[in-house]
């Protein structure tokens, strides 16, 4: 049965850790609205935040609006209640991502309430990271968390990597020759003083990590064309360690799903003492993407490239205050 009806600094409790959800250069693009009377929450897409030129299909933002669930699934459980969530419930609300109904009947899912302390903990890394090797236990029990969640991940072999930071390589010089790419990037790019104050959303200048020189690793430098005083600069790994994150189809639900399973893999992965970061910067290029899948998996599309490894922890990101994201019925 439903839940008993919550007040409102318990909803804004879970909406507030759902928020802490990773999404494309820090977008945010989601919005929740909880009714009370029936102790529901959706998941509501906010596509003002859509990238035209970065997400034309809007799969980063469902990747981002699913991690986001997930996120809200973990608090739930935390609070002591069950969910069942139903993805993308009504064809004809096309905002209407996922209906997660809150039930205090039923014993909550304890393995997911496990997490919850890596939600504050978890940040996106663009640090240079150690030449040490992730112990196979660990990639096994990461590629089993995003299982749970309906996804695969899989840890490349070392021509895959290659290959992987070759496609990297290649998108890195096509956005130099098409400077329109950049502008997805310069409105989520929060430079000065006076933004780090104020901003609520985006990728800050503290957040930029050094510049590579050299290395490998596939980092996006979020500085772009605009120097920035005082950034230092770093080797950054050779080999870095890859994993790709994907589904065998390629649908709406299936990109919720892959959000899902993404964050689940990034909050065990924080537990477990591992620095983390991610790229879909060469799965924005359709030819690219189809390149990126490992054939010999039976992972049909790679949503995300994590970058994992042992190094300094990510600087937080800024979030908009959830009165701005939540409705209340």
């Amino acid at each position: 049965m439903p839940a008993q009806p919550l007040d409102t600094m318990n909803v804004t409790a879970l909406v507030a850790a759902a928020t802490a959800a990773p999404s494309l250069h820090n977008a945010q693009p989601w919005r929740f609205r909880h009714h009370r009377a029936d102790a529901i929450l959706e998941v509501r897409a906010d596509f003002e935040r859509a990238m035209p030129h970065t997400d034309p299909d809007n799969r980063a933002l469902h990747l981002g609006c699913g991690a986001a669930l997930f996120n809200l699934r973990i608090a739930a459980a935390e609070h002591g209640l069950h969910t069942d969530t139903r993805l993308l419930p009504d064809p004809a609300d096309g905002e209407l991502l996922a209906v997660v109904q809150l039930d205090d009947s039923h014993r909550p899912d304890r393995d997911l309430a496990t997490l919850f302390p890596a939600i504050a903990r978890r940040h996106t890394s663009r640090h240079p990271f150690q030449d040490k090797p992730i112990p196979v236990a660990v990639q096994d029990a990461l590629s089993d968390a995003a299982l749970q969640e309906g996804a695969e991940l899989v840890f490349p072999d070392a021509w895959h990597v290659e290959s992987l930071l070759e496609h990297v390589r290649d998108v890195e010089g096509r956005d130099s020759l098409h400077p329109e790419g950049f502008e997805d990037v310069e409105r989520w790019t929060r430079i000065g003083a006076e933004s780090a104050g104020t901003a609520v959303d985006g990728i800050l200048e503290r957040a930029f990590g050094p510049s590579k020189q050299p290395g490998r690793a596939p980092v996006r430098d979020f500085a772009g064309r605009h120097p920035v005083p005082g950034r230092p600069t770093a080797v950054f790994e050779t080999t870095p360690h890859l994993a790709l994150l994907g589904t065998r189809n390629d649908r709406p639900d299936d990109w919720l799903r892959a959000g899902q399973a993404l964050e689940r893999v990034l909050l065990l992965a924080t537990l477990d003492g591992l620095a983390t970061s991610l790229t879909s910067h060469a799965l924005e290029r359709a030819d690219l993407r189809e390149l990126a899948r490992d054939p010999r998996s039976a992972m049909g599309f790679v949503h995300m490239v994590l970058r994992l490894g042992y190094g300094p922890v990510g600087t937080g990101t800024p979030r908009r205050p959830v009165h701005e994201v939540l409705e209340i019925d």
